[in-house]
Formats: C-alpha cells, structure tokens, sequence
C-alpha cells in the first residue's frame, strides 16, 4: 500500500503528498519564526541547529496524520506539557498562522481537512495541558482557525 492508498478516517483529502506537506510545514515554521510571539517560545525551545531535525520530524508528523504514512515514531503531547508560558492565544495565533499557510499549499477542499484536523490537534493538547495542571478541562472549548477572510 502506497501513502496515498492509505485510509483518511473520513477526511476527504485528495490532493496531498509529501511534496506539499515538506511545503505546508516549512511555509507555517517560517511564519511561526517571523512572529514575535511565536518565534520566542520556539527559539528558545528549539535551538537554532537543531531546525532542520525539528522541520524533517514535523513533516514526518505531518505526513503520519496526512497520509497515514507512518513515518512518525513519537510522542508529540510531552514536549509541550513542558513549556510552562503556552497561552490560548498562542495556540490561536498557532491556527491562524497554519490556517494561512494551509490555504496557500492546498486547494479549498483539503486545506478545510488539514485545518479541521489541525484544530483537534490543538484542542488535545490544551485539554492535556489543564489535565497535567490539574484543572477543570469539561469546559474548554475548541480553538478555529480564523477564518480565511477574517485574518490580519
């Protein structure tokens, strides 16, 4: 079975490759980078030699959530319970900066499931996040992306 016969749990997402994935995470990492907020937490989290590492390990993810490649072996949750300062808002400034760049590589169609699937994403590591801290988490709802023509 080829990455593209892989079953999509629903997501109907014809279009993707790993060719517009390395796109799609080497376009959000830039945008993350020239973001103040953003790029604070992730310089200082992820030293500046070990980018390339971090960006081929994210395209992996990418693809293993995409594609259902497989290619991932990790534990994505636990480095982020380690980052004490991660926000709402940065997580909503996350999305949109994911959301742009998703919309650029992607037509409507799959841009709408790699968003949606994004979301979720999001939204798991917030409630992992309130649960390690040991707060209510039943009334956290989802962050969205903005959407496209609601974006600074």
């Amino acid at each position: 079975m080829t990455a593209t016969d892989a079953p999509r749990r629903g997501i109907p997402m014809g279009s993707i490759d790993e060719d517009n994935i390395r796109a799609l995470v080497h376009g959000f990492y830039g945008k993350v980078m020239a973001d103040p907020d953003l790029a604070a937490i992730f310089g200082r989290e992820i030293e500046k030699n070990q980018w390339p590492a971090h960006l081929e390990k994210m395209c992996a993810f990418w693809s293993s959530v995409l594609l259902r490649s497989g290619r991932y072996d990790g534990r994505p949750m636990r480095p982020h319970l380690m980052i004490p300062d991660i926000e709402d808002r940065h997580f909503q400034r996350w999305l949109t900066l994911f959301a742009e760049t998703a919309r650029r590589v992607f037509d409507e169609r799959d841009a709408n499931g790699v968003i949606a699937t994004a979301e979720r994403i999001g939204h798991n590591f917030r409630l992992a996040r309130a649960q390690n801290r040991g707060l209510d988490s039943t009334g956290l709802e989802m962050i969205r992306a903005e959407p496209a023509g609601d974006m600074a």
